[in-house]
């Protein structure tokens, strides 16, 4: 399946490269590198990319591209999923997945990939399973192994490895018992010149930290499961229960893992209205105007919440990349700090987190070339922002229950909305 893995950082080099089955040369990837110069962006790269002989696979996560050499036809998304695993992994044991963590723990890297894939086919996928395969990296551990010579891998099988739920070590033992569960929700919207929705849709994950001792069997209510239409589970939960009664039942992992993730869009809440319905948590006003043949142009911009359900948007930055004729910027901000680069014309406003009472604004004009024609288009406007304690599509927990143990856990939910690509047109 997989004949080889290639790490590409943002410059174009490849710092790391890795071959199961035989060893594919390096040159395959200028196909990659033609994609990446053609791409307007770096996530705009395609994931897919035919070759004469191979193909190629690629994510990218953390400004590293993943490339998966692939010689025959495979599913696309079946390839994606192990990078993205690979990545998690390696985030998990390194606490960041950077180029410098890669090659400050190459020999880590490699033991890793050799268990995760088998002959290029998935194999260990699991953090419980491959962590007692590998040892985590640590100061004392790297010492010894260097004076030692020895290695972080085990000398005996995961315990896990051999029962019915691979996922789970067993003798698990803990002071605390305490099961943490994060929804986080991302939307994802174009909102037009007048303030109408284009389109809206939202992407959540449920993240669990689940710390228990001995064999839980855990169940998972909502409020409102009809919601979760579009849903994609951990392999631990019984899929034919959520089927038949819309209820999560599963025995965890032990630790940090991804319960589910799941997709709202406004055809999952409204199927026979306008994507309008999915809640927009923040509005904005401007005005952004550029007269033929000034070399003055007006730029206002007023941020307000919207639909939040009473909770503050909070961590809000603004950016927008300004046409080239621009020259310099000359505005006043209300909250917060603006920068202007006048290489690349890209404005980025700072708010911080809205007053209510009190609307953010940027105001003031821009220096455009003398003679220059009036742009083509206005600039678009991009916002990131959080909300705490709030989840978008109206998902709401009912309750968690355990079975299979009579000690009482220590239980907590969390809710978060951010911006994924969130885009006014002006």
């Amino acid at each position: 399946m997989i004949h080889s893995l290639f790490l590409v950082n943002s410059s174009g080099d490849i710092f790391l490269e890795k071959h199961w089955k035989s060893v594919v040369s390096r040159s395959v990837c200028d196909y990659f590198f033609e994609a990446q110069e053609r791409a307007s962006e770096p996530e705009n790269v395609p994931p897919v990319i035919p070759t004469p002989h191979h193909y190629l696979i690629s994510v990218l996560r953390h400004r590293i591209y993943f490339v998966a050499v692939i010689q025959s036809e495979v599913p696309p998304l079946f390839v994606i999923e192990f990078l993205h695993r690979v990545v998690d992994t390696f985030q998990d044991y390194f606490g960041v997945c950077t180029e410098a963590a890669i090659k400050d723990n190459v020999v880590v890297v490699y033991e890793l990939l050799e268990e995760m894939l088998d002959n290029g086919f998935p194999l260990a996928t699991e953090s419980n399973i491959l962590k007692e395969l590998i040892k985590p990296p640590t100061i004392l551990r790297t010492v010894v192994n260097t004076i030692t010579g020895s290695t972080n891998v085990g000398e005996q099988l995961p315990t896990g490895q051999l029962s019915v739920v691979p996922w789970r070590r067993t003798g698990v033992k803990y002071t605390n018992n305490e099961a943490y569960f994060d929804v986080v929700e991302e939307i994802d919207a174009i909102i037009d010149k007048s303030g109408s929705t284009i389109t809206a849709e939202i992407q959540g994950v449920i993240d669990a930290c689940v710390k228990l001792t001995g064999m839980p069997d855990l169940t998972l209510s909502f409020m409102n499961p009809r919601l979760l239409d579009d849903v994609s589970f951990h392999p631990c939960v019984r899929f034919k229960r959520w089927e038949a009664e819309r209820i999560l039942s599963f025995i965890p992992p032990d630790g940090n893992f991804r319960l589910l993730s799941y997709h709202v869009s406004s055809q999952n809440l409204h199927p026979l209205r306008s994507a309008s319905l999915v809640a927009i948590p923040v509005y904005v006003k401007h005005n952004i105007t550029f007269r033929e043949g000034s070399s003055q142009g007006r730029f206002e911009l007023t941020l307000g919440p919207k639909q939040t359900m009473g909770k503050g948007v909070e961590a809000v930055l603004v950016s927008s990349q300004l046409p080239r004729g621009v020259l310099n910027t000359n505005l006043n901000p209300t909250q917060g700090t603006y920068t202007f680069d006048p290489v690349t014309k890209l404005l980025s406003w700072d708010v911080g987190k809205i007053n209510p009472q009190k609307l953010p604004s940027l105001k003031g004009s821009m220096s455009l070339q003398a003679g220059a024609s009036k742009p083509d288009e206005n600039p678009t406007i991009n916002i990131q922002f959080k909300i705490q304690q709030s989840a978008l599509s109206g998902l709401k927990v009912n309750r968690l229950d355990m079975y299979g143990e009579k000690y009482k856990p220590f239980k907590g939910i969390k809710y978060m909305t951010k911006a994924g690509k969130f885009q006014v047109r002006t």
